[in-house]
């Protein structure tokens, strides 16, 4: 039987059921500017009636309703959407980083002005031709030496550039990482509160959108995936083969450093230790660039630097100043190590270990447009193992050295000033190797044996590999019974980053006149008028020398320029469309989850004038039943 103060009961549920959704639509304004919030709504349904058909009830002609309930409040989230979202954001982090660090590497370059490299580079050779003009004047010669100090600072300069832009980019991976970290581990805490919630029936909406906020932000620093629920229950989010998150864990990453990559940090699982390798977002973008573009256009700087003093100093060792020296280097030249066969202990065991050697000079003298009537196959180093170049009897001199700057190893050749072939390591791919050291070969037949004068035997056996003490003893050795007798010359390696220590040799300072402007021949000079040797260098501005590919070093620089300046646009393009379509995904979202002030108040009214009827139906109520309390019977 139904009470008579049921209707009581019923007006007070749609009171509350109103009033929460007077409170919930509060909610929704207040947390209208808020980033991440998504919108709610009271859901309500009708409370079970009084009689069901399955239980005993009085004859009545129908159902007695008992006024509404709350069921839930439902936070308004599209989570295919969102998937799509935490993917994108992904692509934008990774992007976003790369185009703000390559219009950096691009500053650095300071093109096109009078104070860039280019240009103190072309000074520098415009004096060597002004000196080849007045090889008698001690002006033309200071103009040199002045011309060529203000291209090393030029050349300091961008070297510190670059390194301070790599150093800001270890910087930057180390206070990712540390954000990677504090994510996660927010998001495992959330995840403990939101199993707690909804152990009780509890939607914990606003912990929820807090948890997809902090996932979309992790998202932007390395690629994840998502599970919301996993087999067994919990919320997972997956990075580089590791679940990152699982439920109430998480777990961190480390940074070791690599000394192999001059001491920069590698990140590691902190329980593992073993690499953690990301394929997307900011942090791959910045390892991208830090051991990737950075690096590359340091060890540019480098080769430029390395091969300009070699080539410089080769023509200025032979040529004869104002008071007839001769054998002067103008560059200085640093070796990175003292011994002088190259042996190195790399391992630091207190044995040599190792060979480093940074040229390679045969004993014959060679002509470029012969056939080399050999045939054959050379064996040289490349970026990943070696790499072979082929030779056939009708191949000449020159064909074959341009076939070794084109074939992508990391040894070049080119036929010096004597016309003797000279190999150069240039900069190594794998920061597992160093930097300008030949690191191999090996001919099965007779080009780099007999004919141009560098190996003492063909095949395996008579190979030159680094990774051994003493490995120069394989390059040709003097011999009284070979014509000629001499031996290969070989250069060791340089000091690391030649870019950062390349200087004019303090002695032309002290004695312009010791600058060679003259030739010679048999041992003597051809006079202080004579200005063939300042024309040799200043010629080497147009020769195709530039150690890596057949090029001068003007259309060397010139491609490097331009190639960061594809870089930048690419990555610019890049960000821009992805910054579209975040922008469509995002307006999308809003348009779903977002809170529309229009809408809250067209709700609030809904619900306020809900209120007023109930409250007046308990009203209405509360006078019938003063009426049966206190009338009735009186």
């Amino acid at each position: 039987m139904q009470s008579t103060f049921a209707p009581i009961e019923l007006g007070k549920r749609g009171l509350i059921a109103t009033t929460q959704g007077l409170q919930t639509i509060g909610h929704n304004m207040s947390n209208a500017s808020v980033e991440g919030y998504s919108r709610q709504r009271v859901e309500m349904v009708a409370s079970p009636p009084m009689y069901e058909p399955q239980l005993n009830r009085e004859e009545t002609p129908g159902q007695i309703g008992q006024g509404v309930e709350v069921s839930r409040i439902e936070r308004i989230k599209d989570m295919l959407l969102e998937g799509r979202i935490v993917s994108e954001q992904n692509v934008q982090g990774y992007w976003d980083s790369r185009d703000k660090y390559i219009l950096m590497l691009e500053q650095v370059y300071n093109e096109p002005t009078e104070h860039s490299v280019r240009a103190l580079l072309d000074k520098f050779w415009g004096a060597w031709q002004d000196l080849s003009l007045h090889p008698t004047e001690i002006a033309s010669r200071r103009s040199v030496l002045e011309t060529g100090k203000a291209l090393v600072d030029g050349i300091h300069s961008r070297y510190a550039g670059l390194k301070s832009v790599r150093d800001m980019l270890e910087g930057d991976i180390q206070g990712s990482v540390t954000q990677v970290n504090e994510l996660t581990k927010q998001i495992a805490d959330l995840n403990k509160q939101i199993v707690k919630s909804q152990a009780l029936g509890d939607n914990p909406n606003d912990l929820l959108d807090r948890r997809d906020l902090l996932v979309g932000k992790l998202s932007s620093l390395v690629d994840i995936t998502v599970r919301y629920n996993d087999p067994a229950g919990e919320f997972v989010v997956a990075t580089g083969g590791m679940h990152i998150v699982q439920g109430a864990h998480h777990e961190e990453i480390a940074l070791q450093a690599d000394k192999a990559n001059e001491g920069y940090s590698v990140p590691v699982w902190q329980d593992t230790r073993q690499a953690a390798i990301f394929r997307g977002g900011r942090i791959a973008a910045l390892q991208e660039m830090r051991d990737g573009d950075a690096r590359q256009e340091i060890q540019s700087l480098d080769l430029l630097s390395i091969n300009f003093t070699d080539l410089v100093n080769e023509v200025h060792r032979q040529g004869f100043g104002l008071n007839g020296e001769k054998g002067t280097d103008f560059f200085v030249e640093r070796p990175f190590i003292t011994n002088v066969s190259g042996n190195y202990d790399s391992r630091g065991t207190g044995a040599f270990d190792s060979t480093w050697v940074f040229r390679v000079t045969g004993t014959n003298t060679l002509q470029g447009k012969d056939q080399i009537g050999l045939a054959g196959t050379m064996t040289l180093p490349g970026r990943q193992g070696n790499v072979t170049v082929d030779y056939r009897s009708t191949d000449t001199v020159e064909d074959l050295v341009t076939r070794i700057n084109l074939s992508g190893s990391e040894v070049v050749a080119r036929l010096n000033s004597e016309g003797k072939l000279s190999l150069k390591a240039t900069p190594a791919a794998d920061t597992g190797n160093p930097d300008f050291v030949i690191r191999g070969l090996e001919d099965s037949g007779q080009f780099l044996v007999g004919y141009s004068g560098i190996l003492n035997a063909s095949g395996p056996a008579g190979a030159y590999t680094w990774q051994k003490a003493d490995a120069v003893q394989a390059l040709r050795q003097a011999d009284a019974g070979r014509n000629p007798p001499a031996a290969a010359q070989f250069a060791v390696a340089p000091l690391t980053h030649p870019a950062g220590w390349i200087e004019v040799n303090p002695k032309l300072a002290l004695d312009p006149g010791s600058v060679a402007a003259a030739s010679g021949v048999g041992g003597k000079s051809e006079g202080v008028g004579d200005g063939t040797a300042a024309l040799a260098i200043a010629q080497l501005r147009t020769t195709p020398v530039m150690v890596g590919v057949t090029s001068t070093f003007d259309s060397y620089f010139a491609d490097r320029v331009a190639g960061i300046g594809l870089k930048g646009e690419e990555a610019n393009r890049s960000m821009d469309t992805t910054k579209l379509v975040m922008k469509d995904l995002t307006d999308m979202r809003e348009s779903i989850s977002g809170v529309n002030v229009d809408e809250e108040l067209s709700a609030m009214i809904t619900y306020q004038n809900g209120y007023a009827a109930i409250a007046r139906f308990v009203s209405t109520f509360d006078g019938l039943l003063n009426i049966i309390i206190n009338k009735m019977g009186v």
